[in-house]
């Protein structure tokens, strides 16, 4: 018997990506809750979709009542408990493990036992916060891209705990909101992760090693590859402290030195330099 969609879900997390995952659901029919730490992060989540939606208007790419509706079917809040009665529950939280823990043991305790409790991590093991919880059956991984709204695919991850019913659930979840979705197992990096990383990571090597400048690495991966854009204004769209976490994550799980992360790019984390979300990374915004 094919899984029903979901009616309602819930977005731990007020970044851009928890906008444009509420987004994505919301334009798929599903009614979205976004729940941040504070009411002004929670306007700042919704007023950032309703500006991007109505900038879609003001281009004539959608219809004012499309955006209309897709705006009334996203709201927010400030109580975890509100997200009592979601179907599925999508955490967009920083990435670290203690705090999804944490967050995963409190989501436990307030949503409906039948709810599905997904991750947006990029690279930790979803396995780590489903033991937290009394339903590891029913946490999986529903890993999206930045931006939501327009990147097409979905990692469906699949930790040893989860049940076939979970994994038809969320694959249910993902092509109602018109995404094509990959099943992976849940292993550092994932599908795209592990393979993309090493790549941006030497690529800041190649910079060290003075072969050529970032402006021309970019321009010949661009130009050579295809690539939609070249390495290092990939990093700073990612942010250089999410690239700096994943590289450690996958350095940690491998052992292999392709993931250890170069010395370029702690500086400029540690610089504060974290790309465009900072107006400066590699590149300056």
């Amino acid at each position: 018997m094919a899984e029903s969609a979901p009616t309602s879900i819930g977005i731990v997390g007020s970044g851009i990506m928890a906008a444009g995952i509420a987004e994505v659901a919301a334009r798929g029919g599903i009614r979205s809750i976004i729940r941040a730490r504070s009411e002004s992060s929670v306007s700042s989540a919704l007023g950032q979709i309703s500006g991007g939606l109505t900038r879609q208007v003001e281009k004539g790419k959608l219809e004012a009542s499309d955006r209309d509706r897709i705006l009334a079917n996203i709201s927010g809040t400030i109580d975890l408990a509100e997200l009592s009665d979601c179907d599925i529950i999508i955490e967009s939280v920083v990435e670290d493990l203690d705090t999804k823990q944490s967050l995963f043991r409190e989501l436990d305790a307030v949503v409906k036992p039948s709810a599905i409790l997904a991750t947006n991590t990029s690279t930790l093991a979803v396995v780590e916060m489903a033991k937290v919880t009394g339903r590891p059956d029913k946490v999986c991984g529903i890993h999206f891209f930045n931006p939501a709204a327009v990147l097409p695919l979905v990692e469906i991850v699949r930790p040893i705990t989860a049940s076939d019913d979970t994994i038809a659930r969320a694959e249910t979840f993902v092509r109602t909101i018109g995404k094509e979705g990959v099943h992976v197992l849940d292993r550092a990096g994932f599908i795209v992760n592990a393979l993309l990383f090493p790549y941006l990571n030497n690529a800041i090597r190649m910079l060290e090693d003075g072969t050529a400048s970032m402006e021309d690495i970019d321009t010949a991966m661009k130009g050579g590859c295809n690539f939609p854009m070249g390495p290092f204004a990939l990093l700073d769209l990612v942010g250089l402290d999410t690239s700096l976490s994943i590289l450690e994550t996958l350095h940690r799980s491998f052992g292999d030195d392709n993931f250890a992360p170069r010395p370029r790019l702690r500086e400029l984390v540690a610089q504060g330099r974290l790309g465009r979300k900072s107006k400066a990374g590699f590149y300056v915004y």
